[in-house]
């Protein structure tokens, strides 16, 4: 829940704040909202000025601003944060107001802003719009625009939103440290006229990646290539929110990379058309369909779909290991190996041990096996079909009929028609499974077969028995 803070009471901050602004006096500081929720928070529908069709933040909120004669004032708070990943497993990150990544900022094409940033963290940081087009001195760049906001300090950012399109923020001071530990957030600034591409629903998020040893809760933040955790809103699956929508919908997906290296994101069931980038709109007549569209380091992409295919439909990383938790990089390869024998032995020394791999991995995700302290298993999640195997970088886009517009709550899984789900039948030569049950159709099929039905949802998300991996 979202609650107020009264920074300006702080006198250790605040008071006689010598870096604010000749023009805007301490005095004048709004308050500072925080969140520490992990739950997608509904959009912050604008009451007064220009209309526009407000963003949904994947687990995330919007940040809410004030009125200040003709100047929209926002107030961002750098300090420690506590993230949890999914449900098993938090982190100690950096981010602002409460949360990593920090509130999306919404605004629109033309406004005036002031965005006052109080510096929490243990040491001195900036804040760099990225994508924006403002005055050089207002960019966030450590000693080449700016001093550094020192400790317990506030600036002051004053700029004139001259275009529309889809934006981050993060810090240009000790990068390497103050991203690694998952400064970032989301700048939004729709078109000044409200019918301009617009779309019935517009999600966002942000791409991140972590090293964090099983047991411990700070990422590595020297690290530059084995990333175990791969985010989205600093969230990995089963713990990221399904993007929600009504059948008819036109829909809009919205994200910047700010990890290592590059993300093909994938949507299943349609069709979409890239429509924005950081650099601004792609011209309609230029966007072109893709069903992946690739998002380097630094970027921000969007893709425009019509919801028209209801279903509960995959969207991720096309990077396997992105869809992996707590993912290792030495694991022994053991497909086709047989390792009876083995296990025998092992098992006098310690009588838990568990072959894995033998088969290939599949068999991880539905382990119901204890884990080391604050870490995930590396497959997890389950639906209506069994388990899901994946996590990272991984959610569904649900598509529903009958949705009310401002409807983003989770539907539960989608209820197939008769005769639409894949099923098993038997081969001449192999011998009868284990379970049959009666096919989905009256109609006599032309082979005999036999159907397996799909096993009980466990009730628990499963764990593995790992080290590091």
């Amino acid at each position: 829940m979202i609650s107020r803070r009264a920074i300006l009471g702080s006198a250790a901050v605040l008071a006689g704040a010598s870096a604010v602004s000749g023009r805007v006096q301490a005095a004048s500081i709004p308050e500072a909202p925080t969140s520490t929720t992990n739950t997608m928070q509904a959009p912050l529908v604008p009451t007064s000025g220009p209309d526009y069709q407000p963003v949904v933040t994947l687990n995330g909120w919007t940040l809410p601003w004030r009125m200040n004669g003709d100047w929209k004032e926002f107030h961002l708070v750098a300090e420690p944060v506590v993230r949890e990943f999914a449900p098993g497993m938090v982190a100690h990150l950096w981010g602002y107001n409460g949360q990593s990544p920090g509130p999306t900022i919404e605004a629109v094409e033309g406004d005036k802003v002031r965005i006052f940033v109080t510096n929490k963290l243990p040491e001195h940081t900036t804040v760099h719009w990225h994508g924006l087009l403002l005055p050089n001195g207002m960019d966030g760049v450590t000693g080449l625009t700016q001093p550094p906001i020192g400790v317990g300090k506030t600036f002051v950012y004053e700029f004139v939103l001259t275009k529309s399109g889809t934006f981050m923020y993060h810090p240009h001071a000790d990068e390497m440290v103050q991203m690694a530990m998952g400064m970032m957030g989301f700048f939004v600034v729709h078109p000044k006229d409200p019918a301009f591409r617009r779309v019935d629903r517009d999600f966002v998020f942000l791409m991140s990646a972590y090293d964090i040893d099983p047991g411990t809760y700070l990422p590595k933040v020297s690290e530059m290539t084995n990333f175990n955790m791969w985010t989205w809103n600093s969230r990995v699956f089963p713990g990221i929110d399904p993007f929600v929508a009504a059948k008819g919908d036109k829909v809009r997906i919205r994200f910047g990379n700010l990890t290592m290296t590059n993300h093909p994101i994938h949507m299943h069931g349609h069709d979409f058309k890239v429509s924005c980038t950081d650099g601004g709109w792609v011209p309609e007549a230029a966007a072109w369909p893709e069903v992946t569209v690739d998002c380097a380091v630094g970027q921000m992409r969007a893709f425009d779909f019509v919801a028209d295919k209801p279903g509960d439909w995959a969207i991720h990383c096309h990077k396997s290991h992105h869809t992996m938790n707590a993912m290792g990089h030495d694991l022994r390869n053991f497909v086709g190996t047989k390792k009876s024998d083995l296990v025998k032995s092992v098992r006098k020394l310690v009588p838990d041990y568990m072959p894995m791999g033998n088969a290939g991995m599949a068999d991880m995700g539905e382990m119901e096996m204890p884990l080391p302290d604050n870490t995930l298993p590396m497959m997890t999640g389950f639906a209506q079909f069994g388990a899901l195997e994946m996590g990272g970088m991984f959610s569904v886009v649900k598509v529903r009929e009958g949705l009310a517009s401002g409807d983003y709550r989770d539907p539960g899984w989608f209820k197939h028609p008769q005769g639409t789900v894949a099923y098993e039948v038997a081969s001449v030569d192999a011998p009868p499974p284990s379970k049959k049950a009666a096919p989905q159709s009256n109609s006599k099929p032309a082979v005999e077969m036999n159907v397996v039905k799909p096993s009980k949802t466990p009730s628990k998300i499963p764990a593995m028995n790992h080290k590091g991996h």
